[in-house]
C-alpha cells in the first residue's frame, strides 16, 4: 500500500507540472505530459498487480482507497491531453 501511495504522489506531482506547463504552453509541456501518463502507467501497473497479489480482503482495501484517486487521476490526464489537443 505504501509503494502504491508512493506512485499515486509521484503521478500526481507529474500531472500538476504537466498541467501547469500545458496551460502556459510552454515548450516544456509534452515532455511533461508524457512524463505525467508514464507516471500515472507506472501506477496503473502497480494498482493492478497488487489486487492480483493479495488477499481478497487486502485487495477490495486497495481498490476501496486508491481506485478512486487513480479513476480521478486517469480522467485529469486525459483532459489535459485533450486540452493541449485542442490547441
Amino acid at each position: 500500500m505504501e509503494d502504491l501511495n508512493d506512485l499515486y504522489a509521484t503521478a500526481k506531482d507529474e500531472f500538476e507540472i504537466a498541467a501547469e506547463e500545458t496551460e502556459k504552453k510552454t515548450v516544456y509541456a509534452a515532455d511533461d505530459r508524457e512524463a505525467a501518463v508514464d507516471a500515472l502507467k507506472m501506477l496503473q501497473e502497480a494498482f493492478q498487480k497488487a489486487l492480483k497479489e493479495t488477499s481478497p480482503e487486502v485487495s477490495k482495501e486497495i481498490q476501496g482507497r486508491v481506485g478512486p484517486r487513480i479513476r480521478e487521476l486517469e480522467n485529469a490526464v486525459k483532459a489535459m491531453e485533450e486540452m493541449a489537443m485542442a490547441d
